[in-house]
């Protein structure tokens, strides 16, 4: 019978050679997993909230920017409208969920107005998000009925001091720049009896215009410009410091003999607080690499839109701007706080 021989006996040196070996190569799949996880990103849907109704300016802006980035990327990108309390609730809803680069924040003014407007906020507008891109935005407009005899400012004025129990005047949510700018209107030309009424969104604002439920608007320019363009409703002032190019015809509150009276919805992408660095980084490289294309330019001007695309760090240091100033304009225009 012929002896099999086992050889020599393993020394300490190799076994632990051996294990090293092992554990590196149970490891080494584990760590390509971890960094395949993030190489992909995104491997399911992204969701933009919007914190007002579909059809206002922020929708618009919203569903632009994720058809256009499902376009380019291939991945896939949806809107959901969270609505109420001014914006606060999807607000809220944003800061709070989880921050793994799958729900981002459409912000607009509101999330820097609703600091200085609201005794509280449900969300810390220096610590609850980062930045992710400056997206765009649609100037702001004054707007009436065609049938109404008012064609400038100063006429609509004075019809709503002779006749203020007949007009009340519909606008965006508490909180956002057609809202704010329709107080200080009120507070400049002492209209306390021009009622406000405020809907869940600039669509909603303009049909209750159309309707005839209200007789004057403060709103976005990008839903009321398609009814201004077929007669429907006229231009009395846009709060620019130009006249939009396909609105020649309506003057810049300046021209109405309204100084220093440029308001404008305007819209950032930003994510959770602790959302990877990443994923950030992807989505805003993603969104400002659409942004400048002639298409979405185009569908942004034929819409009411302009855009704006600046990165993180411009985005931030606007946020951040505009919190002391629309604070300063709420309280000089003794605008009570809700």
């Amino acid at each position: 019978m012929t002896k099999l021989s086992t050889g020599a006996a393993p020394s300490r040196r190799g076994i632990i050679k051996g294990a090293g070996a092992l554990a590196a190569g149970i490891a080494a799949p584990a760590l390509v997993g971890v960094n395949s996880a993030y190489a992909a990103y995104p491997d399911r849907p992204v969701k933009f909230v919007v914190a007002n109704s579909p059809g206002g300016p922020s929708d618009i802006v919203a569903r632009l920017v994720a058809a256009a980035l499902q376009q380019s990327t291939g991945k896939t990108f949806i809107v959901e409208n969270r609505g109420g309390a001014g914006g606060n609730i999807g607000m809220e809803y944003a800061a709070h969920a989880e921050p793994d680069g799958y729900t981002i924040l459409l912000a607009t003014n509101a999330y820097s107005i609703n600091y200085g407007l609201y005794n509280t906020v449900p969300y810390d507008p220096y610590k609850d998000f980062v930045a992710i891109c400056e997206v765009g935005g649609s100037p702001n407009i004054f707007v009436v009925r065609s049938d109404l005899p008012a064609k400038t400012m100063k006429e609509f004025v004075a019809l709503a001091r002779t006749n203020s129990e007949k007009f009340n005047a519909s606008t965006s949510p508490i909180g956002t720049t057609p809202q704010l700018q329709l107080e200080v209107l009120k507070s400049r030309e002492h209209l306390p009896n021009l009622e406000g009424i405020v809907f869940k969104g600039g669509g909603d604002a303009i049909e209750a215009l159309l309707a005839g439920t209200v007789q004057f608007c403060s709103g976005s320019l990008a839903p009321s410009q398609p009814h201004i363009k077929s007669g429907a409703l006229r231009g009395l002032a846009i709060c620019a410091e130009e006249r939009w190019p396909d609105l020649p015809e309506v003057p810049t509150m300046a021209e109405a003999g309204y100084n220093d009276f440029v308001f404008a919805v305007d819209a950032l992408l930003m994510a959770p607080a602790k959302t990877p660095p990443a994923n950030v980084k992807w989505l805003e490289t993603e969104t400002l690499k659409v942004l400048v294309t002639p298409e979405l330019k185009d569908k942004f001007y034929q819409a009411g839109f302009f855009v704006r695309a600046k990165g993180a760090d411009a985005a931030w240091a606007r946020v951040s701007k505009e919190i002391g100033l629309f604070k300063d304009i709420i309280d000089q225009a003794g605008i009570k706080k809700l």
